[in-house]
Order: structure tokens, then C-alpha cells, then sequence
């Protein structure tokens, strides 16, 4: 088992080496729209995942994925001479969907504001139910004259005549 932080470095310098020989060494023209957004290798540095986005429809995306898989064995051949392990990590291509989940929270936070628009706008004219402030004003006086009244009793009893009894 490597070291954590040498299969981190050892996929950034895949990933780079991969990029470069994309645009020096594979000739095939669907590869023109593709870029390298990460690359993983496991820790026991024998397996390396590449993961790309292409611009382009769904049949560009479907022609990079089988140009990458026909360019494999250059790519890893470039991968083998421009790194410094033992072995050789195999390459698997995978398409990045991280696009695809960004344009899909985008339209989602599209989504949410215009409700919320929508809310603000329905707000802007609307009007109380009842009153406006609900709760009264000379309730709140009846209840402060009732509570000045209750400790005024508490006052009486615990230094009244019953606290002169228990002497």
C-alpha cells in the first residue's frame, strides 16, 4: 500500500500527462472536445481513473468515449514514461457527470426563484386577516392590575400573620 498522498500526486501528474498527450500524440479528431477534469489511482498505485467532460452532443460524447478506449494503449505508454513508479497504473475512462449535476442545481435554483418571486409579489398587496395587532391593549392593563393584586396577597402572608405564628 502507497502512501495517500503519493497516489494524490501520481493521479495529478497522470491527469497532466493524459491532457498532453491528447493534443500531441492522439491524432483522432473526436478528442479535440475533451478535457481531463481529475484523475484517481488506488492506493496500491495499479489502478488509475481518468475522468473527462466533452463539449458537444450526446454522439460527441459517445465518439470521445471511443476514441479514448482506441487511444489507450498510447495514452498509458505515455502515462509509463512519464512517471516514476514500478508498474505501470491501467487506465479506465470515465465521463465526468459533475456538468451534468451543476446545470441540473442551476436549473433548481432557477426554479426556486421564481417561486419565491412569485411569494414576494403575492405578499406585496396582501392584508391582514383580523386586526392588525391582535392582542389588546386593555386586556394586557386587566392582567398587570390582576398580577400587582396577587403580590400584594404573597406580600401579606409570608410577613403577615401567618409568618408571626410560626414564631
Amino acid at each position: 500500500m502507497a502512501d495517500p498522498a503519493r497516489a494524490a500526486r501520481l493521479a495529478q501528474r497522470i491527469k497532466v500527462v493524459v491532457a498532453q498527450a491528447l493534443g500531441k500524440r492522439v491524432k483522432d479528431p473526436r478528442v479535440d472536445a475533451i478535457t481531463i477534469t481529475d484523475a484517481r489511482v488506488t492506493n496500491d498505485l495499479q489502478h488509475a481513473t481518468v475522468y473527462y467532460t466533452v463539449m458537444g452532443d450526446e454522439q460527441a460524447q459517445q465518439g470521445a468515449g471511443a476514441a479514448l478506449e482506441k487511444a489507450k494503449g498510447v495514452l498509458r505508454s505515455e502515462v509509463g514514461r512519464n512517471i516514476t513508479v514500478r508498474l505501470t497504473p491501467t487506465l479506465e475512462f470515465v465521463p465526468d457527470q459533475i456538468p451534468v449535476n451543476a446545470s441540473h442545481l442551476e436549473e433548481l435554483l432557477r426554479k426556486a426563484k421564481a417561486r419565491d418571486a412569485e411569494v414576494a409579489a403575492l405578499a406585496q398587496g396582501a392584508t391582514f386577516a383580523g386586526e392588525a395587532d391582535p392582542y389588546k391593549a386593555a386586556e394586557d392593563a386587566e392582567d398587570l392590575k390582576d398580577e400587582d393584586l396577587d403580590d400584594e396577597d404573597d406580600e401579606d402572608v409570608a410577613g403577615g400573620e401567618d409568618a408571626d405564628e410560626h414564631r
